[in-house]
């Protein structure tokens, strides 16, 4: 959990250290982007510097700070919208507008090129030109975050409960459950 003013601050570095020295499989949630001065490409630049180069984003934010209204999922290629009167609870599932559609199809081919190389059968179906299903690049996004060789970023305002839902689909989409995982030593 990430604050996107700050970015990456020393005490996360501290426990990333140590989620690496126990290889917790792991993901991030860039929070509190309806806050002045948020900005998560920055955010994503610290982590990449700082934490991992593994770490990619599969969502996007569609404004900042208090133009934040949602997010655009990069692997369903939809944009969330959150209702302020309901606290983010109700949202609107729309097609992703013209002006983010660049930016989208630009994160969906750096994550899919990511992601495909731990598995083998999408790696040929994706070097033969192929277009990957939703699910198989949700697929391969799950294997390579459980093998400590991807990170999913997140966004949102948790406040606000804008995105949490998609962060909790993602945590039992991508991480693994207590019986993929060997006992702790």
């Amino acid at each position: 959990l990430l604050d996107s003013v700050a970015g990456v601050e020393p005490q996360s570095e501290t426990v990333w250290r140590q989620a690496d020295r126990y290889k917790v499989p792991r993901m991030i949630f860039s929070n509190k982007m309806d806050r002045v001065g948020a900005n998560f490409t920055r955010c994503v630049e610290m982590i990449r510097d700082r934490l991992s180069k593994q770490a990619l984003p599969i969502q996007l934010p569609v404004g900042s700070g208090e133009l934040f209204t949602g997010h655009i999922d990069i692997i369903e290629r939809k944009q969330y919208i959150f209702d302020d009167e309901t606290l983010g609870v109700s949202f609107e599932v729309r097609d992703v507008p013209d002006e983010y559609k660049e930016a989208v199809e630009v994160a969906r081919h750096a994550l899919i090129d990511m992601v495909v190389e731990h598995d083998e059968t999408l790696l040929e179906k994706y070097l033969a030109g192929a277009e990957l299903t939703n699910a198989e690049i949700r697929h391969a996004v799950r294997e390579a975050t459980c093998k400590l060789k991807f990170v999913p970023i997140l966004c949102g305002a948790s406040f606000k409960n804008k995105g949490v839902q998609a962060l909790l689909d993602a945590v039992i989409d991508f991480l693994p459950a207590p019986t993929d995982v060997p006992p702790m030593q």
